[in-house]
């Protein structure tokens, strides 16, 4: 049997999601996957599909929603792969009880602001251009794998080749 891997979205949801498609096709043969739209488990609207008005309705109680129905729709363990906010809510619902194995968070910049980590192994991916990424001091002091990808943005878990560089990684970690 396969290993369940879910994966949660970024602030879009399951809107624009062509770059998903990547990590589905490296993923698909070794995992068994589930993909959780973080604006529906946060119960976000996207009427208005202003950024700032998405990413406000998160901060309000959207994490918070997505944290919560996301443990009642999760009872056994699960491995995480998951973009931006969703790094958060997977974060933020293992602190709750999610019985995480691995947890790996590409570009999740509001972890910054945790003061906890949950009780599984973590990996965090960054840009070294992401200007909201955690300070160096941040990550040594929550104790977590990390890799910071030179010459990226936000939005690095879009490029194909650093999907492909990510998933080999998963992989491997899953092994070890």
């Amino acid at each position: 049997m396969k290993p369940r891997l879910i994966v949660l979205s970024d602030l879009w949801g399951s809107e624009n999601v062509e770059w998903l498609k990547e990590y589905q096709l490296l993923l698909n043969s070794i995992f068994e996957i589930t993909f959780y739209d973080c604006c529906k488990l946060g119960e976000v609207d996207r009427s208005n599909v202003d950024e700032s008005a998405i990413h406000a309705q998160f901060i309000q109680n959207g994490i918070d929603l997505a944290v919560e129905n996301l443990l009642l729709l999760e009872t056994e363990e699960i491995n995480v792969l998951a973009f931006s906010i969703g790094g958060t809510i997977a974060w933020k619902a293992g602190l709750k009880g999610l019985h995480i194995n691995k947890l790996f968070a590409i570009s999740s910049t509001r972890l910054r602001y945790e003061m906890e980590k949950p009780d599984s192994f973590v990996k965090l991916y960054y840009g070294s251009q992401d200007l909201h990424k955690p300070s160096h001091e941040w990550l040594e002091r929550m104790n977590v794998d990390f890799r910071i990808i030179q010459a990226q943005g936000h939005q690095l878990y879009e490029d194909p080749k650093q999907a492909r560089k990510i998933c080999s990684d998963l992989v491997l970690q899953m092994k070890s």
